[in-house]
């Protein structure tokens, strides 16, 4: 077994390297509560700009990000419009719901990711105390590894216009979707009356994610992020690695995209895989072999491979996954199906 872990479970599992390592060491820090943490600020100007927006708040996870900008946007009894399988209804906790008191009203995602605005419009309540007040449409992108199509975002904004609702992005991965369109980040995101971008996936920092949006809106959420305990002090410790991740990791995201191509190319060919999708650093995978999906992970962890078992698998690409490192689990899949 190669002392190397080549692990796909997802682009959350980055290591830091040496020079985001260094520039953690030498940040320079103060008391972030207080607002003088240096590189806290810098790290929010640097997002602010980077998205065209007018202010940004370093938060701890993404969780907390999109949970700040719902708090934000909406009032107890508020609701917001977001995607079934959304990150923002499904995936954290129902966070909105429990501690905002704020109602989500999912919609099925079509094809392409998207949030159909026809759907939409017809689940916006009327203005009558029987409901809840429909205030937010929360989009997500990437979704699965899927790019939003960039005339999606032009109808997103003109929907939320003529109704009147605001319009958040969960962009935890949004640096995949400008890199795959070539377009920057702020043609995606400055359309947004918010944004969540995480730094700890494919940009490889150990933890943090930012809130963009206006200043009004970022001084709101900055109050929430106290009552729920994201008030760091010495932050610019783990801020530095965000400076670092968005001076160095973005336009390197198109090597995943490459390698989790030539993976779903080279998997194809394999009986026992059947590769359903790829998307920009993603590919979903369907397994109908012999040995049970935990018999097959443990024998692909024997040769340094990790992954969620399953029958229905997604393997996530990412900057310590290497085009080497792909040929090693084409090879061990085909060894363990020999």
């Amino acid at each position: 077994m190669t002392n190397k872990i080549i692990d796909l479970r997802s682009d959350t599992v980055t290591q830091p390297c040496k020079a985001m390592r260094d520039a953690m060491a030498n940040a320079p820090v103060g008391d972030d509560v207080f607002g003088d943490d240096p590189t806290v600020n810098a790290l929010q100007q640097k997002a602010a700009e980077l998205t065209g927006h007018e202010a940004a708040l370093f938060a701890p996870s993404g969780t907390q990000s999109n949970l700040l900008a719902l708090l934000a946007h909406c009032q107890r009894g508020d609701e917001y419009i977001v995607g079934q399988d959304a990150h923002t209804y499904k995936y954290e906790g129902g966070g909105a719901a429990v501690l905002g008191s704020i109602q989500p009203q999912p919609i099925e995602f079509a094809a392409n990711g998207s949030i159909p605005l026809d759907i939409a419009k017809k689940k916006i309540k009327p203005n009558d105390h029987h409901f809840a007040r429909t205030r937010l449409l929360s989009i997500e992108n990437t979704v699965g590894g899927q790019a939003l199509p960039m005339s999606y975002l032009d109808e997103a904004r003109a929907f939320c216009n003529d109704t009147g609702l605001g319009l958040h992005l969960d962009g935890a991965r949004v640096f995949n979707a400008s890199v795959h369109h070539n377009v920057p980040v702020s043609a995606i995101t400055s359309q947004m009356d918010s944004v969540s971008i995480c730094l700890s996936k494919g940009l490889g920092t150990p933890l943090g994610s930012i809130l963009c949006g206006p200043k009004d809106f970022i001084h709101e959420a900055h109050k929430w992020r106290k009552m729920l305990g994201g008030g760091m002090r010495q932050a610019g410790i783990v801020a530095a690695a965000g400076i670092f991740a968005l001076d160095n990791n973005i336009e390197r995201l198109i090597e995943d995209h490459h390698n989790a191509e030539f993976l779903a190319t080279e998997l194809t060919e394999i009986d026992e895989l059947t590769v359903t999708k790829q998307f920009t650093n993603m590919l979903f995978v369907e397994y109908q072999g012999s040995l049970s999906p935990s018999e097959l992970a443990d024998k692909l962890l024997e040769k340094g491979i990790k992954i969620c078992a399953g029958e229905h698998m997604r393997f996530v690409l990412h900057k310590d996954v290497s085009h080497a490192d792909c040929k090693r689990v084409v090879e061990g899949f085909k060894d363990i199906f020999s």
